[in-house]
């Protein structure tokens, strides 16, 4: 039986790392988790915010996730929002789901990522 999701694994380019690092902590202010020595060996990185956690992998044969994306549920959206845009990222918003608020935007190496938090009605 499936209980929860434990992660999301996104793809990135090599020598990425340091760019991977300044959006996923300072600009979503995620914490950086050590990866097992063996597993770090072959670079990447992980990070987690609470539950959520990501893992950034890399790829020789780098193409960006532009369709698939994970969707990331937050507390207080606009502000948020307002936190990627004044640390430089594009926030892309989107009112196709009944019930949410929500926006896309892309970390630095073209990866999709869905914000999005549920209207007080839709509860």
């Amino acid at each position: 039986m499936l209980t929860a999701v434990d992660h999301v694994q996104l793809a990135a380019p090599p020598g990425s790392e340091d760019l991977l690092r300044a959006y996923y902590s300072d600009v979503l202010g995620m914490t950086e988790i050590p990866k097992p020595p063996v597993l770090a060996a072959r670079g990447g990185c992980w990070f987690e915010a609470g539950a959520v956690r990501l893992h950034l992998g890399i790829e020789e044969d780098f193409r960006p996730a532009r369709k698939a994306h994970p969707g990331l549920r937050v507390t207080g959206i606009e502000a948020y929002a307002e936190r990627l845009t004044a640390r430089g990222a594009v926030v892309a918003w989107d009112d196709a789901l009944p019930g949410h608020r929500r926006f896309y935007s892309q970390d630095p190496v073209g990866n999709r990522l869905e914000f999005l938090e549920p209207l007080a009605t839709a509860l």
